[in-house]
Formats: structure tokens, C-alpha cells, sequence
């Protein structure tokens, strides 16, 4: 039941602005007050028009602590009186509401405080595991063979059967160890079937070779030494030291003629590393003319004069080279080399003579 007939002056003004409605009962602090269509502002709008009231509204006005508004609207008190309780009781929802919320920004504190130590505990067991995964002998070991193998170009998959032998070199010659005749084998045998993914580990190796070879030429003086070391120099692209190393030795006085010869030779293909070919020809028959059974010096002169473009001329001299001993495939071996690393120019003008000679000989030379 609501106030017979009895309205306060204030109760008239019905077209005050909802907000203002909502100071007038001492509900502004209520988010839906002054918002139209929710339940608080329906139901000032009723006690505001004099419109009765129903059980169920009266029983939300108790339930939610509006006892000023209740005993006002059930005419158990004056506007006067209503204004007089209405404000405490305001006061202290207010208080409420502000405990309420503190209360709840608290919790939401506690949760958060809670999921952040939770979550530091978790990052800290992650970071333990991770350091103890890093510092594990195991793993250290696996990341220096890691990072070797990436040095030498070594990350494709190993079948396990030859994964320790390939390590094992790999670290030797990292450390600029000499390899076993087997090892040897293995980085210089063209049909072993790893042998286009070590170029990396061969050159190392040649440069450790050529170094041991230097050095104990540096002692001994024996220009066999020299030779060797030249061979590897040469093999890691290294031609300009066997150059000068070879300089210091004075071969008008060496008496052999196969160390004469071989020195010629070595030296000869050292300048033809450094183009300088003609003082590789030069070195080239002055060999082939100490030793003329030798296919050696003819391979050099063969090899020199291809390069040059003296195509006919190589030729002859490979041809001798064969007749003195040197194989067929080896020869083919050193035009396919010469044939990949010319120039554009000069690869099209070795293409043509050698399909000119012999098309399925020389059947690599053609165009893809």
C-alpha cells in the first residue's frame, strides 16, 4: 500500500530531470538512479507520480535497506521525516558501497599478488631448469659439437654408424691436429658419400698439413718438405705463401733431378694459382725437360695452357701427360675443374672446343 492520496509539493515536479529526482530521494549514489528503465528509477517514478506501489516493490525497498523510503511511501512518515532518515541511511549505503569496494579491490589484489607469485615461482623453476639444462656436461658438449659442425658446414644429418669418426676429425683438425692415413681417406676420396659437404674440413685440413710442412721445412731445410707443404698450400688458397716459401730455395744447386723437377712443378702450379702463367710455363718445361717421363709437368703445361685459352696446345700436352702415365679420368677431372671456374667467355669457348673434339667424352661440358 502507498500514501493515499497525500503528496509532498516536491512530489509534483515530475518533469525534473531524472538525477535530480534522484537527490530529492537520497538514491544519487545508486548507479541505475538515473538511468531510465532500471528498477530504482521505475520505482522513483512511481512514488514520484503517487502511483500505489506493490508488494513485491515494498519487499525490495526492505530487502535492499530503503526503510526511509519504505515508511515514507507507506505513509508512516512525513517528506520532512522521510529527508531526516533518508540522509543517514544514504550515508551509511555510501559507507558500505566504499567498504565494498575496497573489499573487492583487496581480493582483486590478493588474486593478482597471488597469480604474479605464482607466475615469478614458475619463471624462477623455468629459469633453474634452463640453467641446469645450460650447464649439464651433456648439453655443453652437444653445443660445442653444434657449433663446430656449423663452422665446417657440417649440419646435415649423420647416420650414427660414422657420426663419432666424423666428430672425432672434426675436432683434430680444429685444433690444428694432424689426421690418421684413414681420416685422410676419408676428406680426399671423391666417392665417399659425405665428400661434397666437407670442403670446410678439407681446407682446414690442408692448412694444418701445409703449416706442419712449413715449419719443418723451416728446420730441416729439406725441399721435399717444401713441396709437400706447397701441395697443401695450394689446396686451402693459400698459393701466395708457397710462393714465397719456395722463393728461398736455390735449385741451381740441387743436384737431383727429380727434386729439381718436382720443385719446378710445384712451383709452376703455383704461379698458375696466382696467374701468373707465364712464368708457369716456363717452370712447366723446364721441369718436363729435367724428367721428360714425368706426366707431372705435363699435366701443369696442359693445365696452364687451357686456362690461357691455348685449347690445341693443352691439349698435346695432356695427351702426353696420358702416354707418361696420368689417367684419363684425372685429366678429364682437371678440364672439368678449369672448364667450372672460367670466366663466362672464356667457359663458352672451352665448351665449344672440347663438344667440337669429343661431344660424349666431354658430354658435362653441354648446356643444361
Amino acid at each position: 500500500m502507498t500514501r493515499p492520496g497525500k503528496m509532498s509539493p516536491e512530489s509534483k515536479l515530475t518533469a525534473q530531470p531524472l538525477i535530480e529526482i534522484a537527490r530529492k530521494y537520497f538514491v544519487q549514489d545508486l548507479s541505475g538512479a538515473a538511468i531510465p528503465g532500471s528498477r530504482i528509477n521505475n520505482i522513483l517514478k512511481q512514488v514520484e507520480s503517487g502511483s500505489p506501489l506493490s508488494n513485491f516493490t515494498l519487499q525490495y525497498l526492505q530487502k535492499n535497506g530503503f526503510l526511509a523510503l519504505l515508511s515514507y511511501v507507506k505513509n508512516e512518515i512525513s517528506f520532512v521525516d522521510f529527508q531526516k532518515a533518508a540522509e543517514p541511511e544514504q550515508a551509511i549505503r555510501q559507507e558500505l558501497t566504499k567498504a565494498k569496494i575496497s573489499w573487492e579491490e583487496a581480493e582483486r589484489k590478493k588474486k593478482r599478488e597471488a597469480l604474479l607469485a605464482k607466475a615469478r615461482q614458475e619463471q624462477e623453476r623455468a629459469a633453474a631448469r634452463r640453467r641446469a639444462y645450460e650447464n649439464d656436461p651433456k648439453t655443453i658438449a652437444k653445443r660445442k659439437q653444434n657449433k663446430l659442425r656449423a663452422r665446417y658446414n657440417l649440419s646435415f644429418y649423420i647416420e650414427r654408424e660414422h657420426f663419432p669418426r666424423l666428430m672425432n676429425i672434426l675436432r683434430n683438425v680444429d685444433r690444428g691436429l694432424r689426421l690418421t692415413e684413414n681420416d685422410i681417406a676419408l676428406l680426399t676420396t671423391k666417392d665417399y658419400e659425405y665428400e661434397d659437404h666437407t670442403a670446410e674440413l678439407r681446407e682446414r685440413y690442408h692448412e694444418n698439413e701445409a703449416e706442419f710442412y712449413a715449419k719443418e721445412f723451416q728446420k730441416r731445410r729439406d725441399p721435399w718438405l717444401a713441396v709437400n707443404a706447397s701441395s697443401h698450400f695450394r689446396k686451402c688458397q693459400r698459393a701466395a705463401e708457397a710462393d714465397t716459401m719456395l722463393r728461398t730455395i736455390k735449385t741451381s744447386k740441387i743436384k737431383k733431378k727429380k727434386l729439381r723437377s718436382a720443385l719446378s712443378t710445384t712451383h709452376g702450379g703455383v704461379k698458375r694459382d696466382l696467374h701468373k702463367y707465364n712464368e708457369a710455363i716456363t717452370l712447366g718445361e723446364q721441369a718436363h725437360e729435367l724428367t721428360p717421363k714425368d706426366f707431372r709437368p705435363c699435366t701443369l703445361l696442359g693445365a696452364v695452357n687451357m686456362e690461357m685459352g691455348n685449347h690445341s696446345l693443352g691439349e698435346a700436352w695432356y695427351e702426353k701427360a696420358i702416354e707418361r702415365g696420368a689417367s684419363e679420368k684425372s685429366v678429364d677431372d682437371d678440364l672439368r675443374s678449369i672448364f667450372m671456374r672460367a670466366t663466362s667467355a672464356k667457359r663458352e669457348e672451352l665448351r665449344a672446343y672440347l663438344l667440337k673434339k669429343d661431344p660424349h667424352r666431354y658430354r658435362w661440358a653441354k648446356k643444361k
